[in-house]
Formats: C-alpha cells, structure tokens, sequence
C-alpha cells in the first residue's frame, strides 16, 4: 500500500502559507479560483528561466535544452491526463484554448446542426459554442440542471442529443458549486448519435484524477493553476482527429500534432511549471511509476477531501441564515461548498472574513447561468474550497468565522 504525504509534509512545501494577516495565519479557500503553489514549481521554472532559455528548434545548447524541457513537461502533463505527449497541447488558457478548438470545429459545421452544452458550466465552456451559433449558424442546446440539488436534469441531456447533434461540451465539475457531472455517460451518448466530445475539467482535474481513455471524451482542456501550477492552460485532443483537424495556424509552423495547436511562441516557463506541477503531486505518493504514484496521491487526497467537505457542510448548516448551494455530500462533488448569509452581501461577508485570515472568493465565478437559475445575480455565492493544504482546524476556523459574521 503507497504512503502519501501528511498535510502537515505537503503544507512545508508552500511559502504562501506563511503569510498571516493581522497577526493570524491566513487560511486559503480561493484554490477553486486558483491554488497556491509550491516551492519546486517556482523553482523549476526559475531554473528553466536563469539557464535553459531559448526559442525552440535550434542547434544551439540552450536551444536543445528547451526542447528537452518542454518535451518532459508534455510527457509529465500525459500521464496526468492518461494520454500520449503528442496528444497535449499548451495554451494562454483553457477559455483561449476552447475559442480555438470552437472555431476549428465550427468550420466542419452547417447551419442547423447543433451543439448541447449545460447550465452548470463555466462561460468559457459557453461563449465559444455560442460564437458559432452567430457565426455559423448552429442550433445551441442548454441542458438545464436542478437548483435545489445542483446536479444535471438528465432526462432533458438524452433528450436534446438528436440526430443533428455534432458536438457535446459538458463541465466534469461545476467551479461554482462543486457538482461532479458523469462526462463518461455524456460522451458515451454524443459517441453514439455521432457527436464529438468536449470536456471541461479545469474544476475536475485537480480533484479527480483524470483518465481520457476512460472518460471517452475527444478533446479536453484544464488550467495548471488550479492544480498547483502556473497560469497556462493544456487541451487534450484524440489522434488522429488532432493532427488533422483544420485550425487557424500559420503556414511556416508544424503540421504535427500537438505543436500545431500552439499558435506562436509558447509560454515555456508556464510548460516546464505545469510538468513540475503534475510532479509535484506525484511525489506526494511512492510508487513503481509517475501514473501509479499520482492514483495513490489523488485517491488519498479525495479521501481528506471528503472528510473536509463534509465537516465544513455539516458545520455551515448549523447556523441560522446561511444558506448552502450544490449537491450534499453523499453525491458525487468536489471538496467546494457555495453558501450565502441572509441579509448580507457577498462582498460584505468576503471582507469579514479577512478580519478573520480567511480568504475566500465571492460572486459568479464566470458561472453566470448556474448563480442566475439560484436567483443570486448579481451579488452571487461565496465559494469555500478545500486543496491537498488545507486542514481540519481551517474548516473549523472558517465555521466560526462565518458564525460570527452572521451573527449567531
């Protein structure tokens, strides 16, 4: 059986947690927004700045070596994903990313056909699909979920993939309230009227270790900062589809894939972090291999991370005038919890809660549609999430800090 690291051994490696405020150690819930990150990601790519850099594809040493770097970080980033280096393709992010696989996508598409998507997503997971039914003049189908329980209504998902469904695009994990949508059941439906597969993992991934193979899915994108990483952003992509696609590229730049989805000079140093990253989580585990070590690492922190939600929904919903948002904890979701408190705003309730070293973040999260059909807009929720840091006594804390702002 594989040891994984204590939270005590995983929280050394982050300098961010030593900052208190007014005198109080700060307790980070904002990971759903953006993780802190460790000590071995900053330094790997400080290494790669001070004494690899280079453009790629030269005969030069630095040169070589950037290629070398990038080619281990690709390599780092498949295995996370459960997918081949030629199959992972980095970006400015996972929204830059999704506009470019939607337009390459739009171009095989005719007026009427139609793309489903979901009320649960993230925009970035919207505005692209929606660009094409201007553009192209697709038919956009939004599967509604339910407010009070958070999860997707999925009689009405079977009902709106029909015969000129080409295109399915569906969040794994919802950023605003923590619901963890069955992609595989999506994509197996999509697959089987014909339909291609777009998921969104950017809340997923971090939580739950993804598997392509297993999920179906063709293309998938996430963003290595809220995984411990820089601000880049990584699209999977199934082969041969992937090196064939047509894309908005220029013509002097690669036909193979994955290179041929990275548009201009990449953000190298943001490559070589989102590798570190995804070492970094491996290292958290023993193991005969990167992919082993990252199963043991996930399928403990999942454990933690249940304990944790659980504790802190538990403790929320004793208190008179909060309201919580989103699946209970006995259903599939992440360790992120939304809630409110009567008669204050979000803002109000976020900037308490710093007197307190609580940070967490408030508002839509680009969830438009999920804090609309909550009949929050426009102030919104706030959002509490628990990362592989955070602790049982910074649940507790956060409890009694949301006590006090309520005032019970």
């Amino acid at each position: 059986m594989s040891t994984v690291a204590s939270v005590a051994e995983i929280r050394a490696h982050f300098p961010a947690l030593q900052r208190t405020h007014g005198g109080t150690p700060v307790a980070y819930f904002d990971g759903p927004g953006g993780t802190q990150v460790p000590r071995v990601v900053v330094d790997a790519m400080s290494d790669y700045m001070f004494h690899h850099n280079a453009n790629t594809h030269w005969r030069y040493p630095t040169s070589i070596e950037t290629d070398a770097c990038i080619a281990s970080a690709r390599e780092s980033v498949a295995d996370f994903l459960g997918a081949t280096p030629a199959q992972v393709a980095f970006g400015a992010n996972m929204t830059t990313l999704n506009f470019h696989l939607a337009r390459a996508l739009g171009w095989r598409l005719s007026k009427g056909d139609e793309i489903v998507i979901t009320e649960l997503d993230h925009h970035a997971n919207v505005a692209p699909w929606r660009a094409l039914e201007r553009e192209r003049g697709v038919v956009i189908r939004s599967v509604p979920f339910d407010p009070a329980t958070g999860l997707l209504d999925w009689p009405a998902f079977e009902a709106a993939i029909g015969r000129r469904t080409r295109i399915v695009a569906i969040g794994a994990a919802s950023n605003a309230l923590g619901t963890v949508t069955d992609v595989r059941r999506a994509c197996e439906l999509a697959r089987a009227a014909g339909a291609l597969s777009f998921v969104d993992a950017v809340h997923y991934a971090p939580h739950v270790l993804t598997d392509v193979k297993v999920l179906g899915c063709d293309f998938l994108a996430y963003s290595a900062y809220k995984a411990y990483g820089p601000h880049i952003g990584i699209l999977y992509g199934r082969l041969p589809l992937f090196e064939t696609l047509d894309i908005p590229k220029l013509q002097p730049s690669p036909d193979n894939a994955p290179e041929r989805w990275e548009t201009g000079t990449g953000n190298h140093e943001g490559m070589v972090g989102a590798g570190a990253a995804v070492e970094f989580m491996a290292s958290l585990s023993d193991g005969p291999d990167r992919r082993a070590r990252l199963r043991a690492t996930f399928a403990e922190l999942h454990r933690r991370g249940q304990r944790l939600v659980e504790q802190l929904w538990s403790g929320l919903s004793s208190i008179g005038g909060v309201r919580l948002y989103g699946p209970a904890t006995h259903l599939p979701r992440t360790p992120t919890i939304a809630f409110t408190i009567d008669g204050k705003t979000t803002d109000e309730v976020a900037e308490r809660l710093v007197e307190n070293g609580l940070f967490l973040s408030n508002g839509d999260f680009y969830a438009a549609t999920v804090i609309e059909r909550l009949n929050r807009s426009p102030d919104g929720v706030m959002r509490a999430g628990c990362a592989c840091y955070t602790t049982e006594d910074e649940v507790l804390r956060l409890i009694d800090g949301v006590r006090w702002v309520a005032g019970r």
